[in-house]
């Protein structure tokens, strides 16, 4: 019973330290991922998991969408921000605002827009550290 309650506030500071982080995001958009079924989607969906980083880049050059950001899985490419929602997330792409996105919900559907769900956000800032 003694570890128990040793155990208990370590518990709780970790479980206080991840709410604050999750706090700490402001989120742009929500989206489904667009494109999953022209990539290699179908190889990796059995391997990802909820909260995996996702990294975002910016195809200004793109033939059919001067805003497209790309969706990346550990260097590979899934799929694109959806046409309709990345016009204010190229914006401030371009403007240089540090943006990142993870997996949100994963969905063994028919459907490719139901497969996988995307949570874009802003990276957090960095606090400055107090002086000594």
């Amino acid at each position: 019973m003694t570890a128990l309650r040793m155990l208990a506030p370590l518990l709780l500071l970790a479980s206080l330290a991840q709410a604050a982080e999750v706090q700490e995001r402001e989120i742009l958009q929500v989206s489904p991922l667009a494109g999953f079924q022209h990539y290699a989607g179908a190889a990796f969906f059995p391997l990802m998991n909820v909260g995996d980083p996702l990294v975002l880049k910016r195809e200004p050059n793109n033939p059919f969408d001067a805003k497209a950001v790309r969706v990346e899985w550990r260097g590979s490419q899934i799929g694109y921000a959806p046409r309709a929602d990345n016009v204010d997330l190229a914006r401030l792409m371009d403007r240089g605002t540090p943006v990142e996105a993870r997996i949100l919900h994963l969905q063994k559907s028919r459907d490719p827009w139901k497969r996988v769900l995307i949570e874009i956000y802003l990276a957090p800032s960095e606090s400055p550290s107090p002086d000594p």
